[in-house]
């Protein structure tokens, strides 16, 4: 059954006041909309210029414009959206954005007592990233798609929206006759997702007509699975030590071991290991079982090393 916007705008609950990060799409536009119209006079709109789009301007005026008719304060951020080599634009233009939230929640202006920041992916959004996740064979992390709710930096960060589907929001925009911008990239199908809606989502909808309720459910389940996952990892990681010593890393379970390393690389080095790479490390950890044996690989971002009895992570300083 699908959820309305109205619906669940009312089961939503921030510390207030609130912002809500405002494209001037139709999704942002409808919860801003709902958002002010609950609580008046507690919300505010957070316009992020990429600069990446001949039409970039033209979105900030009509942020400006219906802000300004619906009684609204509006923040409109400037940001370099522009990826590097090897990344990826959409990832690029997403580490932007939370960089201009985090300044944003901190500045001594109008946003000072910034308590929470809404965000308007919706139940399709939701699908498209679990897709990609399958695509990219990512673990439980990947398939646990988007979190309804998180904190960073202090901030809360929510989804209400991730319930209701594109068409219910367009619906809802309608029979209130609400003006919104069309994005021309969203329908460029160079970029994956945008094939994904275009070509996946509506076959999946002939097929399988439950599937967003279905698949977001299993999203569910992954991040149930997730969360136990790192509580197990937070209570191994006490047990082998940060560094952790090797000679403990044994004593676990070849998955327990890869979980809990997994943990230490993201939490003290922020590095993500693939697949292989991790598969390499537990092989030297087990083999590693006497003094001559010495450990140095690649592991994410960096290399792993042996230094006498615990397993060391180190980056190499970029050369000028």
């Amino acid at each position: 059954m699908t959820t309305t916007v109205d619906e669940a705008v009312s089961r939503f609950t921030p510390v207030l006041p609130l912002a809500v990060a405002f494209s001037g799409g139709a999704d942002s536009t409808a919860l801003l909309l709902a958002c002010a119209q609950k609580w008046p006079g507690q919300v505010s709109a957070i316009h992020i210029h990429h600069g990446l789009q001949a039409a970039a301007d033209d979105f900030e005026r009509h942020c400006q414009d219906f802000c300004a008719c619906i009684g609204v304060p509006l923040r409109v951020q400037r940001v370099d959206g522009r990826h590097a080599p090897g990344q990826s634009p959409e990832d690029a233009a997403r580490r932007a954005r939370y960089r201009a939230f985090d300044l944003m929640a901190q500045d001594d202006g109008t946003l000072q007592t910034l308590q929470s920041i809404a965000l308007a992916q919706h139940a399709d959004d939701q699908i498209e990233t679990l897709l990609l996740a399958m695509s990219r064979g990512a673990g439980l992390p990947g398939l646990s798609a988007m979190p309804a709710h998180w904190v960073r930096a202090g901030i809360h960060y929510h989804r209400p929206l991730l319930q209701v589907d594109a068409l219910e929001i367009r619906r809802w925009l309608a029979s209130r006759d609400a003006s919104f911008v069309q994005d021309p990239s969203n329908s460029d199908e160079r970029f994956t997702r945008n094939r994904i809606r275009a070509r996946l989502m509506p076959a999946l909808a002939a097929t399988f007509p439950q599937f967003r309720e279905t698949f977001a459910r299993s999203a569910r389940h992954a991040a149930q699975a997730q969360t136990l996952l790192l509580e197990l990892a937070e209570q191994d990681l006490a047990l082998i030590g940060t560094p952790p010593v090797l000679a403990r890393i044994r004593v676990l379970s070849r998955a327990r071991q890869a979980n809990v390393l997994r943990h230490w690389l993201a939490t003290a080095h922020q590095t993500v290991p693939s697949a292989a790479q991790l598969a390499e490390l537990l092989d030297q950890i087990e083999a590693c079982r006497t003094r001559g044996h010495a450990i140095h690989i690649k592991v994410g971002s960096g290399h792993a090393e042996r230094r006498g009895p615990l397993l060391h992570w180190y980056n190499l300083p970029v050369l000028q």
